[in-house]
């Protein structure tokens, strides 16, 4: 298995690309998007923590470890009552994949069961992997397949899996995430947006596995999407200890009943009413919760990062530490679903 998960954990159903693609730096990579190159057709190179950021991490996964579990063991029971032993998570690459084991070990100490765990590729604006979705079906009910994500941003992951699932009857596309604050997931540990710990790092809590790839030159008709082994980046490896700090947190029993949702407006609704106010008409570049506001700090070119308060370390202050490293402005904005939201510069404006 080309990453540093345990089998027993997580089938991983991509095709290892490790050695083929030329990752690229943040800024090349942000003005081939921006000029109509798709993500998927590129690897970033990854950031590396500096120590100060690296203590943040150690810092917030300390911090948040219980509200994590708790999320866990609450998404969890909701499954186990919809689903039960038959039930097949398939968490989506890469920032699932922990989530998804986390689910499985706390499903397996509270009833002894030992569900199957897949891991697989969908790419916004180009759906889901195919060849993936047959495997599974070869080996499930449709009716069993549990889809698993971290978080949800503005939804937009939720979208592409309603669309991909029309051609798959039976499979619903109902998503579990931990924290859900665009009120979009069928299924949630919370709506409160609430830093996952996993959500601060790259690859090097994701099993050291690359963001998923697709491009025709070396992803053909009959393969799974991509990813890349960082190998080079195994002393740096903090998988096992997210989520074993995770689990050693876990209740011992949680309520299926799902939390209540916001009231008020949707997240997509208050991601345009960002656009409205800073002028930015393409909504991509609006990158709504904390989860979504580091990944634009340790992936993108921002431009500004909005928080509800500049002064809420408990919750921040790692994108607070990101933000300073990288010269980027904090603003402060009166956010009603998220605590962060990130901006990313139209390279047209530079």
């Amino acid at each position: 298995m080309f990453s540093t998960y345990q089998s027993q954990d997580v089938t991983i159903l991509l095709k290892d690309i490790t050695g083929l693609v030329t990752p690229l730096g943040t800024r090349e990579r942000e003005a081939r998007i921006q000029s109509g190159v798709h993500y998927s057709e590129m690897l970033p190179l990854e950031y590396e923590p500096s120590p100060a950021y690296l203590a943040a991490y150690h810092d917030a996964l300390e911090r948040y470890a219980g509200i994590t579990a708790e999320a866990v063991a609450r998404a969890a029971e909701q499954i186990w009552e919809s689903r039960g032993r038959q039930c097949a998570l398939v968490s989506l690459a890469r920032a699932g994949t922990p989530i998804g084991i986390l689910i499985r070990r706390y499903l397996q100490g509270r009833y002894g069961a030992d569900l199957p765990h897949y891991t697989i590729s969908i790419i916004r604006g180009r759906g889901i992997d195919r060849n993936a979705m047959a495997y599974l079906l070869n080996r499930h009910a449709p009716g069993d397949i549990q889809f698993v994500d971290g978080w949800t941003g503005k939804g937009a992951i939720q979208r592409q899996l309603d669309a991909a699932m029309t051609d798959y009857p039976g499979v619903s596309p109902g998503l579990t995430v931990l924290s859900d604050p665009a009120n979009v997931a069928a299924i949630c540990g919370t709506h409160d947006d609430f830093l996952i710990a996993s959500s601060c790092l790259n690859s090097t809590v994701s099993g050291l596995l690359s963001r998923t790839f697709l491009r025709g030159d070396i992803i053909g008709p009959g393969d799974f999407h991509g990813a890349a082994f960082y190998r080079e980046l195994k002393d740096q490896d903090l998988t096992y200890q997210f989520i074993d700090t995770i689990q050693a947190h876990f209740p011992a029993c949680a309520d299926a009943v799902p939390p209540p949702r916001r009231s008020g407006r949707t997240g997509l609704e208050e991601v345009h009413r960002i656009g409205a106010d800073f002028g930015i008409r393409d909504i991509n570049l609006i990158k709504p919760s904390i989860g979504e506001a580091t990944r634009v700090l340790l992936r993108r070119v921002p431009w500004k990062v909005l928080v509800h308060s500049l002064r809420d370390e408990a919750h921040l202050g790692h994108i607070y530490q990101l933000a300073r490293e990288k010269g980027v402005e904090l603003v402060e904005y009166p956010l009603e679903n998220y605590r962060a939201c990130g901006l990313i510069r139209d390279l047209a404006d530079t």
